[in-house]
Parts: structure tokens; C-alpha cells; sequence
């Protein structure tokens, strides 16, 4: 008899909700002619997009701006950092060691190509969590572009973006001259914590539909008022000229519901919910396995991560041993490839190669159950392991 499934697994990808289903296939029945079509066919689907990009925007506290679809966070977020490197007069880019490959990748090849000089900040290694003036004390009159994360994928630190805006600002005003572009990738905070864009201080700010109970193959890019960013290719010029290619309706509508969805979710305060399951999971797995303890400590978290550091046991077989028995989590990261090696960002706060880090995360669905059939899989787990 298969055990029953527990998915842990939803900083990597969510169920997407039946709303978000359904709203999808009234949209593909109901608006499957091309938006720049000038039909009504056309004109139909266009109302569909823009009702979803309004929901989006709304869920990110503002209406001023552009909202740029995309086909995921990865496309938005190479749009933030290539985009606007590709119109700034200055060749220095800051960026952080524990930020997705999306941002970093990006970075290094900007570095290799385009002959920027790139300068990475490392964190706090007990915190997981980077310095804003580690931040402030890179910046250079040439620095055209900076690229912190709000929340890490892998350790749910939140990340000082507010604070590196104003050091930012206080920079420029101090050299006069123009602020550098501040990228923000906030795939991991969109839908689960408060978002706002008026606050946050970025210039740009990538989205994600995926990690909020949405479609996968769908994303955004917020851009600020007065904020430009350079295509990554041309064609039709859909999308305010910044994305061309049409564009997939059905998922742009489900990601506008999921949008909704979490905005309501957020109201009725499910982060304070789910904060409390993940510390009662921890609390449980702490006590009920020796040797466990917290990867990071002492940082500002996003309610729905739990990483967790295992000294002296190997990571891989220990997820299987978590698989056999019907819990699914991820080993560090699940946002790459499975040949992709260690994490850069647990090597970045030091764990060394001896030690497994299982990371745990919830979504809205979550529920006090669950945290309990996990940490009895785990603690059976690891004492098959270690026999």
C-alpha cells in the first residue's frame, strides 16, 4: 500500500488553485483569438489581459507603472537585469551571492560579454540575510545596475531591499547623479508576504505565478514610472514593446486569480498561519531528530520556509527516505537542474559538505496535520539512515 502524499515542496511550484483552473479554460473557450487582432475576437482577449494585469498590479499595492507579462520569473528577471544594463552609461554591476541563477547567470554574463565588472556581496553567514551597507559600501559613480532578492529561495531570509533603495538614493544625491537600477526578484515574496511596490523602492520587480498557486509558463516584470528597460528581442512588440510574441492568455487570466486569491489570503491574515505551522514544524523536527538544527538563524523569514541543517547525513538519500514514506521536500533547491551540483547559496552560508539541509515549505493549504505526518516521516527517516 502507497503511503499518502504530503507535498512540502511549494517554494519550488504550487497546485494551482481550482479557481485559477477554471477562470484558465473559460479563457482559452471564451478568448482564443490573438489580442492584436482588431476584431471583437481580438478586442475580447485584450479585456481579458488587461483585467488580469489590473488584478496583478493591484496585488502589488499600486496602479502607476508597467506590468510586462512574461513567460515566468526567469524571463522576467533576466528583463530587469539584461534590459536595463543594456541602456545604462556605467559598466559596474552589485548583486548578491545567494540570489537565484535567474539573477546571477544573467550577472556573470554580463561580466563575460558585455565587459561589466561585477561586485558580489556575500551575506551574514548566521543570518542568511545581506547587508545593506555591504551593499552601500560597493557602489560606485559607474554602478549601473543592483539586483538584491526580497526573499532567498532556499533559506527564507528576507532580504533589507527597502534600505538598499534609500542607501541608493542617498548615493545619488550625494554624487549627483542618476540612481542605479534597482532590480527586484521577489518570485518568492509576491502572494505569500506583503508586497508593495511603492514601498519596496525598486525599479524593477519580477514575478512569478507559479509560487502563488497559479500556472507555471507565466510571469511578470513591474517597472516604476520613468524606470526603461531594453527588450530582450524584437518582433511584434506586444507588451508595451518590451515582450514580443503573443501572448498566452488562458495562463496571463489564471495568474491574475491567483493574484486575487492571494491578496484575499493575505487580508485574512493566512501568513501568521502559516508562520505558526512552519515554527511548530521546526519545533517538532528539532526535538525529534539529534543533531538538527536551524541552517540560518536571526534574519527577518518569509512565513513559509523552513530550512533545516542535518550534520553527518547525506542529503539525497535522506529526500528519498522522506519520498518512500509520501513526503516530498526539496533538497536545498529545486529551482535548477538535477546535475546542477551544490547549492552556491549553502555553500555562501557556509555548510559545509557533510551536512544535508531539507527544506520545507508550505503553502496556504497547509495544515497542522501535515506538520505533524512530516516530522514523524522525517524522524523515521533519519533513523533508518543512521542504522
Amino acid at each position: 500500500m502507497q503511503p499518502a502524499t504530503l507535498y512540502l515542496d511549494n517554494a519550488a511550484s504550487t497546485r494551482p488553485a481550482d479557481e485559477v483552473l477554471e477562470a484558465m479554460a473559460d479563457a482559452a473557450t471564451r478568448w482564443f483569438g490573438n489580442p492584436s487582432s482588431a476584431h471583437s475576437h481580438g478586442a475580447g482577449a485584450t479585456r481579458a489581459l488587461e483585467e488580469a494585469r489590473a488584478a496583478v498590479m493591484k496585488a502589488l499595492g499600486t496602479d502607476v507603472g508597467q506590468l510586462i507579462f512574461t513567460s515566468g520569473g526567469t524571463e522576467a528577471n533576466a528583463l530587469g537585469v539584461l534590459g536595463a544594463a543594456a541602456l545604462a552609461r556605467g559598466r559596474h554591476l552589485i548583486t548578491s551571492a545567494i540570489e537565484h541563477a535567474a539573477v546571477l547567470r544573467n550577472a556573470e554574463k554580463l561580466a563575460t560579454e558585455r565587459a561589466f565588472e561585477l561586485s558580489t556581496v556575500l551575506p551574514e553567514p548566521a543570518t542568511g540575510v545581506v547587508a545593506a551597507e555591504a551593499i552601500a559600501s560597493r557602489l560606485r559613480r559607474d554602478t549601473a545596475v543592483v539586483a538584491l532578492m526580497l526573499v532567498n529561495n532556499e533559506l527564507g531570509t528576507v532580504q533589507p531591499v527597502a534600505e538598499v533603495a534609500r542607501a541608493l538614493d542617498a548615493f545619488a544625491a550625494r554624487e549627483g547623479i542618476r540612481r542605479p537600477h534597482l532590480h527586484v526578484d521577489a518570485v518568492q515574496a509576491f502572494g505569500l508576504l506583503p508586497v508593495r511596490a511603492g514601498t519596496l523602492g525598486a525599479d524593477s520587480i519580477a514575478l512569478s505565478a507559479h509560487k502563488l498557486h497559479g500556472p507555471k509558463g507565466v510571469g511578470a516584470l513591474w517597472l516604476r514610472p520613468g524606470a526603461r528597460v531594453a527588450a530582450l528581442w524584437d518582433g511584434g512588440r506586444q507588451e508595451r514593446g518590451l515582450r514580443s510574441g503573443t501572448e498566452n492568455v488562458p495562463a496571463i487570466v489564471g495568474f491574475g486569480q491567483a493574484a486575487r486569491l492571494a491578496s484575499a489570503a493575505l487580508r485574512a491574515g493566512t501568513p501568521d498561519r502559516i508562520a505558526a505551522l512552519r515554527d511548530a514544524l521546526e519545533a517538532g523536527i528539532l526535538a525529534a531528530v539529534p543533531g538538527a538544527r536551524p541552517t540560518v538563524t536571526g534574519g527577518a523569514r518569509a512565513a513559509h520556509i523552513a530550512s533545516l541543517a542535518f550534520p553527518r547525513l547525506p542529503a539525497e538519500p535522506l529526500l528519498h527516505a522522506l519520498e518512500a514514506r509520501g513526503v516530498f521536500v526539496s533538497a536545498g533547491s529545486a529551482c535548477a537542474s538535477k546535475t546542477s551540483g551544490p547549492s552556491h547559496v549553502l555553500k555562501a552560508v557556509g555548510v559545509d559538505d557533510h551536512t544535508a539541509v531539507l527544506r520545507f515549505s508550505l503553502s496556504r493549504q497547509s495544515t497542522a496535520e501535515d506538520v505533524d505526518a512530516a516530522v514523524a516521516a522525517l524522524a523515521g527517516a533519519v533513523g533508518e539512515l543512521s542504522e
